[in-house]
């Protein structure tokens, strides 16, 4: 029997040659040392046991410290109690974690002393090079979830076309990214303060699957259960969900998947209240110039005083939600392949590939 480390590594290469068709990048990541993978994250890819990726930009620059630290130790623990094993990836001195210790996480989340970066795919070569601390946006968690294999992604919002993008130009790069990352996203849709109409139409543009999760095909507006728009596709499960993802890697499609879960009924803000307020927040931004990285923290941070923190608590509210979700789709994702696996009596694509790489295990 291979040895955890060794049968890790190798489950990996197998993991990236099948989706990525090279392993001359997959060794550089794994031998540079830029990527550092936690035992428990380790573990259970080299066994194949359910594995949900989620970003760190909730700790560096959307929720306030601690209730930052917290939030993102609850969302693990929802996502354990499912069955699944989280892995929060963000970048400490310049190594690209993925699976976060309580530790690390307090020292990311104390951002007066962590000073932390707001890491999409361009800033990755400068964070690293400079041996700095960086909270990964929804595009740079699907990043790095896309090339260790990992194939679905809790978050609370995703980016999108700010509005009045028609004459910035402002476009988030989740959206570039999710058109070629072969990850299912699982969130409360898009972030209400964006254009939602315009990112579905983006969204499309790029080949991104999007369907509602529940019974409706109500698109969601993060802070809302309804944005009046409507999904192409609504999946009632996490075994629908799991088997649509599993077909899409399986065609290998390279583009990724976004299920919008609406916020828990409960915890839902007034639409019309809530509009009225991101429109204040807006004002405020366009008073203050406040463009490009800032404006996303910037607004959340007005919603939240203007809302008396009912913002924040829904917000944690529909993250924790999304985890449990993704973690349950997981888990139909690890049954889905074990089945496969059964049933074809030679094991699954990855073992098949074991005879072709023995050389690389030795």
């Amino acid at each position: 029997m291979l040895h955890v480390a060794k049968k890790f590594q190798l489950s990996l290469f197998c993991n990236f040659r099948r989706f990525h068709n090279t392993s001359e990048s997959f060794e550089r990541l794994i031998n540079s040392g830029v990527l550092s993978i936690n035992e428990e994250v380790k573990y259970a890819l080299a066994e194949q046991h359910p594995v949900v990726a989620l970003e760190s930009t909730i700790i560096t620059h959307g929720l306030p410290y601690p209730d930052n630290v917290k939030c993102a130790m609850d969302v693990e623990n929802e996502i354990r109690q499912k069955g699944a094993v989280p892995a929060t990836i963000a970048i400490l001195n310049g190594v690209i974690r993925a699976g976060l210790s309580i530790e690390e996480m307090e020292t990311l989340g104390n951002i007066a002393k962590s000073n932390p970066i707001k890491t999409s795919r361009r800033d990755f070569p400068y964070v690293i090079s400079n041996k700095s601390n960086g909270g990964t946006t929804v595009s740079g968690t699907l990043i790095v979830a896309n090339k260790i294999g990992i194939p679905i992604f809790a978050t609370g919002g995703i980016g999108g076309v700010h509005r009045e993008g028609e004459t910035t130009f402002d476009i988030s790069a989740d959206l570039i990214e999710l058109g070629k990352s072969q990850v299912a996203v699982v969130s409360s849709g898009v972030k209400s303060i964006l254009d939602i109409p315009k990112t579905l139409e983006y969204l499309e543009t790029q080949g991104v699957f999007v369907a509602t999760y529940g019974a409706t095909k109500d698109f969601p507006a993060f802070y809302s259960r309804k944005s009046g728009c409507q999904a192409p596709y609504s999946i009632p499960n996490a075994t629908e969900a799991a088997r649509i993802i599993s077909s899409t890697r399986n065609m290998n499609l390279q583009s990724g998947m976004l299920f919008a879960v609406p916020v828990p009924e409960e915890y839902a803000l007034n639409d019309e209240e809530i509009q009225k307020v991101i429109e204040r927040a807006l004002e405020e931004a366009r008073k203050n110039d406040i463009r490009g990285k800032q404006i996303t923290p910037f607004l959340l941070r007005n919603i939240w005083e203007m809302t008396h923190g009912k913002s924040l608590h829904t917000n944690i509210a529909l993250i924790k939600n999304n985890a449990k979700v993704a973690a349950s789709i997981a888990v139909e994702i690890g049954k889905l392949e074990k089945t496969s696996k059964s049933s074809s009596g030679t094991g699954s694509r990855i073992d098949r590939q074991k005879d072709d790489i023995s050389n690389y295990a030795d």
